[in-house]
């Protein structure tokens, strides 16, 4: 596992940004898991700039999201094909047929589940799986207690998702219960795997998945396991790791 720790949020999404261009650049035609949330806004951010300056292009690349709320038509504001289509798509090169978000308002979640399994599989698999962590150490939506077994699967959200993610809402009842999300399995398949992390509010939970027991109390620690992970993070997230005496690249 490599470690990087950034000076702050903005230092962090550049030095995410370079891994991810540094990809496409060896690979152009590369498949990126992409990540929502507030973390990889910046990152996203940084790969537009680098996109509208001439320094990287993503017409053969493809890429697949890690999840979406069930529910919800790609055309509301909360769902993650919105998020993904404002924050990134609709401004670089990327061919529309290319990025594949999860349908929310697949009529048998299950059988969008297994298809888009077959999906990525058929893509050749992920190369660079992008994530972010929740305060308990979820992964998408692979929450504490989820079995490390699964692929895309039908989640029944916990009540603390709900809770964190009713400030998107108007109501605390408009807030989707069930979501649409890869497995952990899933995410281990990927050949790299890239996780942003940021914040005070995120040095406990990183230090327990990084530095703790592989358990599926901390979905996060399963990446202990993985053979081609790379952390990067802000000092205010990452600061507890350095306490510890874990090694950090500059």
């Amino acid at each position: 596992m490599r470690i990087y720790q950034a000076r702050d949020y903005t230092a962090m999404s550049r030095r995410a940004a370079n891994i991810i261009s540094a990809q496409v650049i060896y690979k152009p035609d590369c498949v990126l898991g992409l990540a929502t949330g507030g973390t990889p806004v910046g990152t996203y951010r940084q790969l537009v700039e680098r996109f509208q300056k001439g320094d990287l292009s993503f017409a053969e690349t493809r890429s697949v999201n890690l999840d979406e709320y069930l529910g919800l038509s790609p055309h509301h504001e909360q769902s993650y094909r919105y998020f993904m289509q404002t924050n990134l798509f609709d401004h670089i090169d990327i061919k529309p047929e290319n990025t594949h978000v999860l349908n929310g308002l697949a009529r048998n979640p299950q059988a969008e589940c297994e298809a888009y399994n077959q999906l990525i599989r058929s893509l050749g698999g992920i190369d660079l799986q992008l994530l972010g962590m929740g305060h308990n150490g979820h992964i998408a939506f692979n929450e504490p207690g989820d079995d490390f077994g699964l692929e895309t699967h039908l989640v029944d959200l916990t009540e603390s998702t709900i809770q964190a993610n009713s400030r998107f809402f108007e109501k605390i009842d408009e807030v989707p219960r069930h979501a649409l999300s890869m497995g952990i399995k899933s995410i281990m398949q990927a050949r790299r795997i890239l996780m942003i992390v940021s914040g005070e509010e995120k040095a406990d939970i990183v230090c327990k998945a990084f530095r703790g027991p592989v358990t599926r109390d901390v979905p996060a620690s399963v990446l202990q396991l993985h053979p081609d992970v790379t952390l990067v993070g802000d000092e205010a997230a990452l600061h507890k790791l350095v306490e510890a005496g874990e090694l950090v690249c500059g």
